[in-house]
């Protein structure tokens, strides 16, 4: 082969390279923001399961080697698990102006009334 036809393989190899490892990396990060939810909601679990199996099921929009679409869904279903989180954050956490429950303090010793 020429030394042009090299060139060309090895910058394919390299953006092929590039992009598997985008998706892995989306796809652990995935698997974090799930991690983080703990119970998910019906939607939750469809975005969650859905990248996961979309990522990995051989048969795609694109062929495997070009990982473009595995990224996009993934980084969907990031963006989506994102939202989910900060939502669940901002219910959980009292509204300006109201007090929030009172903190528990266990070592506290409680002392009789009389």
């Amino acid at each position: 082969m020429s030394s042009e036809a090299w060139l060309v393989v090895a910058v394919v190899g390299v953006l092929v390279a590039a992009m598997l490892t985008g998706a892995v990396l989306l796809a652990v990060r995935v698997v974090r923001a799930r991690r983080m939810l703990g119970e998910l909601g019906g939607g939750g679990k469809v975005a969650f399961y859905g990248a996961l199996i979309y990522a990995i099921f051989p048969v795609d929009l694109l062929p495997d080697p070009i990982y473009l679409d595995d990224i996009g869904v993934l980084a969907g279903a990031l963006i989506y698990l994102t939202r989910l989180i900060s939502k669940r954050r901002a219910a959980s956490r009292p509204l300006p102006g109201r007090p929030g429950p009172p903190p528990a303090d266990p070592g506290r010793i409680r002392r009789p009334v009389s």
